[in-house]
């Protein structure tokens, strides 16, 4: 093969981070509002002030990433199942491509402690992305799944308990585990602005946090 016609890699850098969740103080701290519990995290250690933005039916800010680039944070404030719609309105109005957003949001069948970075893939039975995926028009878009794990005694094909699992807030003790998670996630999104999505995959899917202090 002659050397033209090799297509170098394309890196995918995020330019909207978007964490998902519900508004309302009744989910603060909750395990479904682990993704806006990252944007706050990157928020804080970025500087980048979030606002409520009417057109963007979200808290929103736009700031650089701790020197690696310009990004734009985003909290849906629609309610989960219709995440989707800010993203949308973001996207639209900066003419973002949908591989440059980059969703960070809980995912029961991820152990606790665990995150996994992909470049695309299907909702996986989650709200918030189903309806993202409706309203971008694409599975392609880069994902950082945060694990809360399956309620104790929980039972393949048995929902009963997960309602209140995800809705739940977190333990003392795994309140200690996700405090090294938000941090990590933090390592993962300037990782990615640095080498892109694709490379930062090694390093943020072969972490185990436990909350023992190594």
């Amino acid at each position: 093969m002659k050397d033209e016609q090799v297509k170098p890699m394309v890196l995918v850098i995020p330019q909207l981070i978007v964490g998902l969740g519900n508004p309302e103080p009744k989910y603060d701290q909750t395990r479904h509002n682990i993704g806006f519990a990252a944007i706050d995290t990157l928020a804080r250690a970025w500087q980048i002030s979030l606002a409520e933005n009417r057109k963007f039916q979200g808290e929103f800010g736009e700031g650089n990433a701790a020197g690696k680039g310009k990004v734009r944070l985003l909290k849906p404030l629609t309610y989960m199942n219709l995440s989707g719609q800010a993203i949308q309105a973001v996207t639209n109005w900066y003419k973002i491509p949908p591989e440059s957003v980059l969703v960070i949001y809980d995912d029961l069948d991820l152990p606790l402690g665990k995150t996994r970075l992909r470049l695309s893939g299907s909702a996986g039975g989650h709200n918030g992305m189903k309806s993202i995926i409706s309203h971008l028009n694409t599975q392609n878009f880069p994902r950082l799944r945060i694990g809360i794990g399956k309620p104790k005694g929980a039972i393949d094909g048995d929902n009963s308990h997960t309602v209140s699992h995800v809705l739940g807030r977190f333990s003392a003790a795994e309140n200690k585990v996700m405090s090294q998670v938000l941090s990590f996630v933090i390592e993962c999104g300037e990782f990615s602005f640095k080498q892109g999505v694709e490379k930062a995959m090694n390093l943020c899917n072969t972490q185990n946090f436990t909350g023992i202090d190594s």
